[in-house]
């Protein structure tokens, strides 16, 4: 069995989430993506080869599930939500640069966190996402090419 789909099991059973076959198909198609967002479209599609009868809502809702325990991260790019495999789930907290043209996905190691706590004193942040879109090294010299 796949390294990950067994960490995401293990996530899966110290959640009390019951580890079903359509769980593990889903898991499977996003560890097949891991470092890019996919639409939750192409992932609902994916999802009804395997099983034409499951229902777009049994879908969303794992996905859902599955981002409420770090096993997925999800985002809205435009009218779209997309989600994305989580490689690390011990490291919760880290922020992106996604290429807008390939969908390439780079964490960002430092938190622009401090800089807005020092903007807004005796304000409680609660939580905050940072995001960077543009193109990856690769695209913007094929670009330039």
């Amino acid at each position: 069995m796949d390294t990950k789909l067994t960490a995401a099991i293990e996530i899966l059973k110290q959640n009390n989430l019951k580890i079903t076959q359509q769980r593990q198909t889903l898991i499977q198609i996003m560890t097949q993506h891991e470092n890019k967002y996919i639409d939750v479209t192409e992932v609902d599609e994916q999802m009804r080869t395997y099983y034409p009868k499951m229902s777009h809502n049994t879908v969303y809702r794992n996905l859902k599930e599955f981002e409420s325990i770090g096993l997925v991260e999800q985002i809205i790019q435009g009218e779209h939500a997309q989600v994305k495999y989580q490689c690390d789930v011990t490291q919760q907290h880290h922020h992106h640069f996604i290429c807008t043209n390939c969908g390439k996905v780079e964490e960002i190691e430092m938190c622009p966190l401090d800089f807005f706590e020092r903007q807004l004193p005796g304000y409680q942040i609660s939580g905050h996402r940072f995001e960077l879109y543009g193109l990856c090294a690769d695209c913007a010299h094929k670009q330039q090419a």
